[in-house]
This record gives structure tokens, sequence and C-alpha cells, in this order.
């Protein structure tokens, strides 16, 4: 078993995305990148934003000899990076979008866990731990009459606490048994996206799989069909694909999910959730519905496009023919790939073959060459009708995304605090006298109001201490975060005339 497990890990070593990624040396400029753009775009990110950002962080690093950035021209190496990491499957690209996948998922949350310091071993878990146990002995026994016993004693016990419950005699959970359980509902809710993207791998490489079957053999229409619905019935016997199912069979009911929401929102307004989460995992976890729909949206898209690309074959074959002529291409870049490049020799000789795609060193020859299909989804007729809905039907998460900065609000209020007094005002005693409710965005509105009147600014700055609520180690704690803008001063005169429709 030893050296079967040892195979194992060496085959994964060299193959796996994830453990490819956490043993580069650019590791951590790359999972520093991809992290906070992945999670401001739910997954997904256009492939020129994601290489300029890149591209900056290795201009940060270029002087770190960690990092081995040779390349004065740090876009191109960025670009080369991210084209290296979609080959090897540890993000996907479509149509110039790139797409999170389950192994970067994986490795970002292997990261993660590093530094949570959280027990998990509590005498809390350790009763569920015994309870699940005694419930799954009792389960897995044929003999009727424990299984009855044990109903017997579950039914004793809720009739017992429904008696107390009903008498006001019982204890909301709360402290460290609190923080626990909702702890590991977070973790457990997270990995549901991970599910998801599990399933949308699964469609994909069924899919490619059943291309290269119809390419490579002479299979009837018939035959093609069926065996793309076994695919999909094989796949829903998986248990990611059966979570997927049952996600997907609550969509259209709404109950289900709309209960959820409002029990997700009544853990987050406990006490307890302050000091079990930090603010980004009560953010996920407010929003994992929303999140779970555009994931199984994603799902739908990747079976939707196998199951029209077969219709279109099943109908008429010529998918069969293009697929083939794809065969062709294929099978020369396989020769080509043989072909040992690196001497000289061979790659000055003539070639029977004229050039079939034009020069771009940034892009690889093979992708350069790789077939390609036209999508036919831009003949579809455009749907025009009015689609019209009740302003009160619409649930709290649509309202919470619209909770941002009052601006009208803010230069009213700037104006009448301005015009208390003919001292010079600076960013800073401005952020005394009205504290922000939305920092960064209150301060960039501020600078723009000076900038909008033309205030000059010297080379000083200064910085802006905010409070902010932390929860750590348990524990609520304000912490300090701190801005450093350039340093102007400017009176009520100097904006008198500023129009706030100008400022946006």
């Amino acid at each position: 078993m030893i050296p079967e497990d040892c195979r194992r890990y060496i085959h994964h070593r060299h193959h796996h995305p994830a453990w490819v990624l956490l043993a580069a040396t650019r590791a951590p400029l790359i999972l520093s990148c991809l992290k906070p753009l992945f999670e401001a775009g739910h997954g997904e990110v256009p492939m020129e934003e994601a290489t300029q950002k890149l591209g900056e962080m290795f201009a940060e690093y270029a002087n770190d000899t960690e990092f081995q950035i040779k390349d004065k021209d740090v876009f191109r190496l960025s670009r080369a990076e991210l084209r290296n990491w979609i080959s090897k499957g540890l993000v996907v690209e479509r149509q110039g979008v790139i797409l999170s996948t389950d192994s970067l998922q994986k490795a970002m949350s292997f990261t993660d866990g590093l530094e949570d310091k959280a027990m998990t071993s509590t005498a809390s878990r350790l009763a569920t731990t015994q309870r699940e146990i005694a419930n799954l002995e009792a389960q897995l026994n044929p003999d009727k009459i424990s299984r009855a016993n044990l109903l017997k004693k579950q039914i004793k016990e809720l009739q017992e606490e429904l008696t107390e419950v009903e008498k006001g005699n019982f204890t909301a959970l709360s402290g460290n048994k609190a923080s626990e359980n909702i702890r590991e509902v977070y973790q457990l809710s997270m990995s549901l996206k991970a599910d998801f993207r599990r399933v949308e791998d699964s469609y994909r490489n069924a899919d490619r799989e059943l291309r290269q079957k119809i390419v490579r053999s002479d299979q009837s229409r018939s035959d093609v069909l069926d065996e793309m619905l076994d695919g999909h019935d094989a796949l829903l016997k998986t248990p990611e694909g059966q979570v997927f199912d049952g996600f997907y069979s609550q969509l259209s009911r709404h109950v289900e999910l709309d209960e959820t929401k409002r029990q997700l929102h009544s853990i987050l307004s406990n006490q307890a959730a302050l000091t079990a989460l930090s603010r980004k995992q009560r953010s996920d976890l407010q929003w994992l519905i929303s999140g779970l729909v555009r994931e199984s949206n994603r799902v739908i898209q990747a079976r939707a496009r196998g199951e029209r690309d077969v219709k279109g074959y099943v109908k008429t074959g010529l998918a069969s023919e293009h697929h083939r002529v794809g065969a062709l291409l294929n099978e020369i870049l396989e020769c080509a790939i043989d072909i040992d490049w690196s001497k000289n020799n061979i790659r000055k000789q003539t070639s029977n073959l004229p050039p079939i795609a034009i020069s771009h060193p940034s892009i690889p020859a093979i992708q350069r060459l790789a077939f390609k299909e036209i999508d036919d989804s831009a003949g579809e007729d455009i749907d025009l009708s009015d689609n019209s809905g009740e302003i009160d039907g619409l649930d709290n998460d649509f309202w919470a995304s619209f909770n941002g900065l009052d601006r009208l609000a803010l230069f009213t209020q700037t104006m009448a605090q301005l015009s208390q007094s003919d001292k010079p005002w600076s960013i800073a005693t401005l952020a005394e006298a009205l504290p922000p409710t939305h920092d960064l965005e209150t301060i960039a509105y501020w600078l723009a109001m000076a900038r909008e009147a033309d205030i000059p600014h010297s080379d000083q700055r200064e910085k802006i201490k905010l409070s902010n609520l932390s929860n750590q180690d348990d524990s609520d704690r304000h912490v300090d975060i701190e801005f450093d803008v350039p340093k102007i001063v400017f009176t009520s005169d100097d904006l008198t005339g500023l129009d706030s429709e100008n400022l946006g």
C-alpha cells in the first residue's frame, strides 16, 4: 500500500494543478493576485485585467531574487504565466474571461487554513460525533427491534425537550459552542461552491470525451445521443452531482431557498457571528444563495453547450465533419510536438506546408493552431417582451446592495460643516468632524471636491486613522485603518459654486 500511495502522490505532484501551483516559485504572487480578483468577480475575471494586475505585482517584486523575475517586460511575463496555468488546468479561459477552478479553490483553501488556529475538537463536537456514531450504527443494523428502540428513545427525548421549552426552560446557544457551530456551518456552506465547480468540470470533461469519440470512431447518431444521456445520468449519481441536482430542483420552488436565506440572515444577526467569522466570511455567508445560483448557471451553461453541439450533430452531421477536420489538425500538432525543436538545424529546414497561422510570439504555436468552433448563438431572436414585477417582492439582499454612500447628503453635510467656521479644513479634520460611514468612498469624494474646485496641493501628505470593527480570538476589537492622502487645505469660500452633479 505504501509504494502505491507514493506513486499516487508523485503523480499528483507533477500533474495536479493545485500541488503544482503550491510548489511553484511564484506561487505567492499568483495566489495573492488571483484570489482578490476572483473574489471580487465571483470566479470570473477578464484576461486583460488579470494580466495587468499580475504584471504590476511582478514589477513590484522584480528586484526580489526569490521569485526570479528576469524579464524586463513584466506584462509579457504575466501573460505567459497565465497562459502556462491555463494549459495546466489551474484556471480556464472562456471568450477572453478566465474562470476559477476547483483546483485553484483547493490551493487557496489550503493556504488560508495554514493560519486558522481555531480549535476543532471541543466537548460539543465530541457529543455531536458520538450522537452521529450512534445514529449511523442503528441505521446500519438490520434488526428492526434496535431501530424501533432508537426511534422511541429519540421521540421521548424530543417530547421531554418540547415540554421544557413550553415551560420556558431552555437556553439559547451562545459562547464558544455557538461560535464553533457557526464556523462549521460556514465551512460546509463554502464547500458547496467547490462541489458545483466539480460538477461543471465533469460536464466539460464529459463533453470533451464525447467529442473525441465522435471524431475518432464512426458512431451512429443514436449511439452518440445515448452516450450523452447516459453520461449525464451517471454524473448526477455522483455525490457532488446529487448536491447540484438537489439545489437545481429547489430553484424552481423557491420555498426551501427562501427559508435557507432567512435562516442565514438570522444566524448572521446573532452576536456570536461577530466573533466566529470575519467580515469577509460573514459577507460570503450572507450572499451564499446568490453565489450558488451563479455557480449553477455556469454548470447549466456547460451542460447546454454539449447538448447544443450534439443536437446539431444528430440533425445534420455537419458537426462531425468539422470535428474530423479538427482531428486532422490535432494529428499534425501531435507530430509537431514530437519533433525536437531545440536543435537549430531542424528549425531552419524548409517545409512543404505553407504558414497556416499568423506570427504571434506571445501565444504558443499550439494554441494558435488549435481548432476553434464558431458560436452560433448570435442568430437567436432578441426577447423584447416587457417584464414587470412588484417592488415589495424584492428581498433584503437586493436592498442591501444599494446600501452605499449617499453622495448628495455628504456634500450637504460637508458644506454645512465648512460654513460654520472660517478656519481652513483638511481631509483629516473633516474626518474628525464628520466620521465616515463609508471610509474609502468618503475620503475619495472629498478629494474629488478639492480637485473639482482646482485647489492646489503641496507634496506634503497626511495620515487619517479610522476605526474598523474586527473579530479575532473570539473577541471584538477596534482596529485602526490608516489612509495616506495628499494634504489639501480649503475653506467654504474655496468650494463656493461647486456643483454636486459634477462629482458623480
